[in-house]
């Protein structure tokens, strides 16, 4: 399986940390959900673009014949409501107070996966969700 998917998620966590200080400057005086929404059609016009790139613009069509795509879509139903969550918070608070609450989806993502994936969660897993969690609260309460 190699270690790529490792430089991918240290690459993810890279890029949602800029993020991050980049909504918080351009937050400034405008609407959340605006600027969310905004953020959405770029993110949509980039990402068409890459697969445009890539060829692979064809499979656009059949991926909505799929009995998958329920939950594709489901994901970005939540991904967006993520987000308008995020910006609104990014706009009313610290970033590193937002941000270490935010991450708390780490959390949650590791007991969603044991409940509804039956991926299983070791000792050294569960000491880990509870460091997690504990940080998360510390940083978000470090005023």
């Amino acid at each position: 399986m190699g270690y790529s998917w490792l430089l991918f998620a240290l690459l993810s966590a890279v890029f949602a940390s800029l993020v991050a200080i980049f909504a918080k400057i351009g937050l400034q005086g405008v609407d959340a959900n605006v600027a969310t929404t905004i953020r959405a059609f770029i993110t949509f016009i980039f990402l068409m673009a890459i697969i445009f790139v890539q060829g692979k613009l064809k499979l656009v069509p059949e991926f909505f014949t799929s009995k998958i795509a329920f939950f594709i879509i489901l994901s970005g139903i939540v991904g967006a409501l993520s987000w308008l969550f995020y910006f609104m918070a990014i706009q009313q608070g610290k970033v590193s107070s937002v941000v270490g609450i935010d991450h708390l989806s780490v959390v949650f993502a590791l007991i969603f996966a044991f409940v509804f994936l039956n991926e299983k969660i070791t000792l050294k897993g569960t000491m880990g969700i509870v460091l997690i969690a504990l940080g998360a609260v510390l940083i978000a309460l470090q005023d």
